[in-house]
């Protein structure tokens, strides 16, 4: 069998909870289509015939010389040159919305930010981006960024609340006394003396927000080691010369990975959340790279231009509520109680 009877059971009471259960899917669909931003708006065809050969302008770059252009640069497909030399010598398949997260319009009816239209159905900023291009590749940033940041503070939280519950004692104290220094590091503060001195970028962020975001699971683990390491079977199995990691990895890791698990869907929520901030407050993500955060700012810079910060708000609100009633359906899911 693919899957445990327990773990059917509690799948089955997890889609049981059917806001739990239509929020995971909503959630699901809306990460699958940002995976493919680059097929729905883009400012390159997706496919492109030309003089009988096959290009695919999407995944692979091109120069303009190409299509019959003067310069060896990659080709502006919206330029009224290279759209003109398309039509009379083959055809192009566009995405839905013609433009990327760092495409700037400049023949708009007004001057940016310009309202929703046809042509920018969320409307563009005040650069003249699209809104809704900089939604969606912003929205693929916060969730990837979320995932990896994570995935890495809770196998790290692992390690460490598994040490510290499982041998106790001084390794158990001096774990106890680090993270009570190093909880009380402003990372704000950090962050903003890291990026005067360096480039803030993703790897850059993410490293700095997983050093000290780390000790969320720690407290959940080490209890249940400290439960777990006295229970007769691994009394048993330590007697019978069991190895420690073992009996660790083997015996009482995956109960405590149980409790665990129901943290990760708010903990994912918090790290989305923490890139935003960071983004709105202009120490996140690199200037003109597409960020929730950064179309929050750009709202509040312009009042005047609502569908900005209301178009980046209930985006926001709406992948955060949507991962807190996946953690809720998931933290049911795993209850003790519904076993009996």
């Amino acid at each position: 069998m693919l899957f445990s009877p327990l773990a059917r059971r509690r799948a089955a009471r997890f889609m049981r909870n059917k806001r739990a259960g239509y929020s995971l899917f909503i959630f699901l669909f809306l990460f699958a289509a940002s995976l493919l931003a680059e097929l729905i708006a883009n400012d390159k065809p997706i496919i492109m015939k030309y003089d009988g050969e096959y290009f695919f302008p999407v995944f692979i770059s091109y120069p303009e010389s190409r299509f019959g252009g003067f310069f060896d640069s990659e080709a502006d497909y919206k330029d009224p040159f290279m759209e003109e030399k398309i039509r009379e010598n083959g055809w192009a398949v566009w995405p839905p919305v013609r433009y990327s997260y760092d495409t700037i319009e400049y023949n708009l009816p007004s001057p940016p930010p310009s309202p929703p239209s046809m042509q920018n159905p969320l409307g563009t900023d005040d650069r003249g981006r699209d809104v809704f291009a900089r939604l969606i590749y912003g929205f693929r940033i916060s969730v990837f960024f979320g995932l990896l940041l994570t995935l890495f503070t809770s196998v790290i939280g692992v390690a460490a609340g598994a040490l510290q519950g499982y041998y106790g004692g001084r390794v158990d104290m001096f774990g106890q006394r680090f993270m009570e220094i190093w909880s009380g590091i402003p990372m704000l503060y950090l962050l903003i003396m890291a990026s005067s001195i360096i480039s803030p970028g993703f790897w850059t962020l993410l490293f700095l927000m997983t050093v000290f975001g780390w000790m969320k699971l720690v407290g959940v683990v080490r209890a249940e080691f400290l439960k777990g390491r006295n229970l007769e079977y691994v009394q048993a199995a330590r007697v019978l010369g069991v190895k420690n990691s073992a009996l660790m990895f083997r015996h009482i890791l995956p109960n405590a990975l149980t409790a665990a698990l129901t943290f990760l869907p708010f903990i994912l929520s918090g790290s989305i959340a923490a890139l935003t901030s960071l983004d709105f407050l202009g120490f996140g993500m690199p200037p003109g790279s597409p960020s929730l955060g950064e179309l929050l700012a750009a709202g509040k810079s312009n009042i005047h231009s609502p569908w900005i910060g209301i178009s980046a708000f209930v985006v926001i609100s709406s992948v955060l509520s949507l991962l807190v009633f996946i953690g809720e359906g998931v933290r049911d899911a795993f209850d003790p109680n519904f076993l009996k």
